[in-house]
């Protein structure tokens, strides 16, 4: 699992790249932390390569929503490959975010 981020002023990136499963969400709840640090603004999770997700990688993005909330951002979800937008529907995840395809 790799992730990619770009910070520029409130606008945040962030590329998930490879199979975001429990254990790959351990060390990505530490990768996100520069995230979090800037919710305040727009935080776009780009899923382009994100192959899988398991509950552990729901909540990541779960936390990240909380955060920018918190601090008065927003978070867009882009790119979900057809997999994955159907867990994102299944579990009401599809409603609490921006989406957007390229």
């Amino acid at each position: 699992m790799e992730t990619i981020i770009s910070i520029d002023g409130a606008n945040v990136l962030c590329a998930l790249k490879g199979r975001l499963d429990t254990l790959a969400a351990q060390q990505v709840s530490k990768d996100i932390q520069p995230v979090l640090e800037h919710a305040g603004g727009t935080v776009t999770l780009d899923c382009s390569d994100l192959e899988y997700i398991s509950s552990s990688g729901l909540r990541i993005f779960l936390t990240i929503r909380k955060e920018a909330s918190r601090q008065g951002g927003k978070v867009i979800v882009r790119n979900l490959r057809k997999e994955i937008g159907q867990v994102f529907l299944m579990t009401g995840f599809y409603n609490l975010f921006e989406m957007q395809q390229a």
